[in-house]
């Protein structure tokens, strides 16, 4: 792309604008994040595209692409909107509160997320936390306000950004210990077919923000080499915090994701009730901008979050 001279370039409000959609490769989500109609950012990007004379976006039917010049203008414009936002960060007084916004799913936000803020703001009771959890809109992680996003895939950094990788996707079956002293043990995969499997219903999996293969008793008893026999059972639902309730109650054994039950085996309210784990082959990660690192609480937090997985 040519160079610009500076007093040439186009409005700092369209190259954000511009920013946003591209970001989202939608001017319908780009409208959402920006607050305005998705007509003005039609505009804007017409007004933008006619004053570089370039076309940044392939239009389909239903979808968005970045053309090369697009593709270049996006890195840019990203790097440089970090670099005023840190720079903007710098001027802000020392004594205003400290915020930091974190994205996740609900159950990683309630049983990892959750306990991490409350240890965390025991030795920092000034900086504050906003949660965006959602099973259902994977569009949270790329609003503009979100510094932290824990996602869960097979994750590639971004232009400005850094990925952590936390730990593995894997899960084994848990209860309460009086389920397990009235109904156990069990010798092998197959005998838990005779206990109250609670599970998560498909619904959970289709969910937009979900995109992954199922992790559930049919994957485990297939990994065991045995069969879920699906026997009666008392809950089936979409929200993984629903189930971890459930089994902490005693109302059956779950399949438990290993990092959101690890402190409720610790603290004994949940035991293992098969010692087999199941494995996805897909990771949990953190993914925070580097304009977002630059302010002392995200990193510090950051930080905290990465200690945990030492101990």
């Amino acid at each position: 792309m040519r160079p610009v001279r500076r007093r040439h370039l186009p409005s700092l409000g369209a190259l954000a604008t511009f920013e946003v959609a591209a970001k989202h490769l939608s001017f319908t989500l780009a409208a959402k994040e920006l607050n305005i109609t998705q007509g003005a950012v039609s505009q804007q990007i017409r007004l933008l595209e006619k004053a570089l004379d370039v076309a940044l976006f392939v239009r389909k039917h239903n979808a968005l692409e970045l053309t090369p010049a697009g593709s270049d203008l996006f890195a840019a414009v990203a790097a440089g909107l970090d670099t005023i936002s840190a720079g903007v960060g710098l001027l802000q007084p020392d004594g205003l509160p400290e915020t930091v916004t974190v994205s996740a799913t609900d159950g990683m936000a309630t049983w990892w997320l959750k306990p991490l803020i409350e240890s965390f703001r025991a030795e920092h009771p000034s900086v504050g936390f906003v949660i965006l959890a959602s099973d259902e809109d994977d569009t949270l992680r790329n609003y503009s306000g979100v510094d932290i996003a824990l996602l869960c895939g097979n994750e590639r950094s971004e232009v400005g950004e850094e990925l952590h990788f936390l730990f593995p996707e894997a899960a084994q079956p848990v209860c309460a210990p009086a389920f397990l002293a009235k109904h156990g043990p069990f010798e092998d995969a197959q005998s838990l077919n005779r206990a109250n499997l609670l599970h998560l219903h498909e619904r959970h999996w289709s969910a937009d923000a979900i995109g992954w293969q199922p992790l559930g008793w049919e994957e485990w008893f297939r990994a065991q080499g045995a069969r879920w026999e699906r026997g009666g059972s008392s809950l089936s639902t979409n929200k993984v915090s629903i189930l971890i309730e459930a089994a902490l109650a005693g109302e059956g054994i779950i399949l438990g994701w290993q990092h959101m039950v690890d402190r409720l085996i610790r603290e004994g309210r949940l035991v293992y009730a098969h010692p087999a784990p199941i494995t996805a082959g897909r990771g949990n990660f953190l993914r925070c901008p580097q304009s977002s690192m630059q302010r002392p609480a995200v990193a510090r937090f950051v930080d905290h979050l990465l200690n945990s997985l030492k101990s």
